[in-house]
């Protein structure tokens, strides 16, 4: 995420805006988890959506210095709280005995990712915490998906590698700086993007046999693995083309 200001610039009143928006995602992490009783059967359940949602607020307060959020954002926080939901889900096998409204969940949650783009653009407030607010929240969706592809169907801790390549890569720029270059919009990254999600959804249904969820998670798997290939080699050419001879 972008650098957190200074406590200057970083005002208590703002802070307190943010803060009550955040609060106000918590009640609306309460009300739904109170209508999704089957995704939240125990006590360990709501510890675990909370503590995510709580993470979740800690890293914005400490990121987002503007007071209140905008529409964008707030739609990007509405899907914090459906992806907090989908990962508490995740504590005592919960989400299988109710795998369809758990999937039902998930898709909301992306298909929300489209929409605070187009607040974002329309309203012409796009910044650059909101488009990692929402690369960050992708990554933990799809992280999510691959655990419960993982518990649902016994693929093996090899599928973790979708949803862990974008932590690889922050992990990767830290020793070549080079990394964390701008890259230019690409429709095959987007395209990727979506296919990982729709793949590992469709793994998780029932309807789906554990063979042909390995398929499909193995698509996820090496369409990401070619995406990120093509990203690296692209950034590294160019710090070659720059670095001082």
């Amino acid at each position: 995420m972008p650098h957190a200001s200074n406590s200057s610039s970083y005002s208590f009143p703002k802070r307190l805006y943010s803060g009550v928006e955040l609060l106000l995602g918590a009640l609306l992490l309460i009300g739904l988890g109170t209508l999704l009783t089957p995704l939240m059967a125990s006590a360990a359940n709501w510890w675990v959506a909370g503590a995510f949602y709580a993470l979740i607020s800690l890293l914005v307060l400490a990121f987002w210095p503007h007071g209140p959020l905008g529409w964008a954002n707030r739609v990007t926080l509405g899907r914090s709280v459906l992806i907090s939901l989908v990962a508490g889900a995740l504590v005592g096998e919960a989400f299988i005995q109710a795998i369809w409204l758990w999937l039902g969940v998930a898709v909301i949650a992306r298909l929300l990712d489209g929409v605070d783009g187009w607040i974002a653009r329309r309203t012409r407030s796009h910044s650059p915490f909101g488009a990692r607010f929402d690369m960050e929240l992708d990554a933990l969706l799809i992280t999510l998906l691959c655990i419960g592809l993982i518990v649902e169907e016994s693929l093996g801790l090899w599928v973790l590698l979708i949803g862990g390549m974008r932590y690889l890569f922050v992990a990767a720029s830290l020793p070549f700086p080079w990394l964390n270059e701008p890259l230019n919009e690409s429709f095959r990254r987007k395209a990727v993007c979506v296919w990982q999600v729709v793949a590992l959804l469709l793994a998780l249904t029932p309807l789906t046999s554990p063979f042909f969820a390995g398929l499909l998670a193995l698509s996820a798997l090496v369409s990401l693995a070619y995406s990120f290939g093509v990203d690296v080699w692209w950034l590294y050419r160019k710090a070659s083309h720059h670095a001082p001879r």
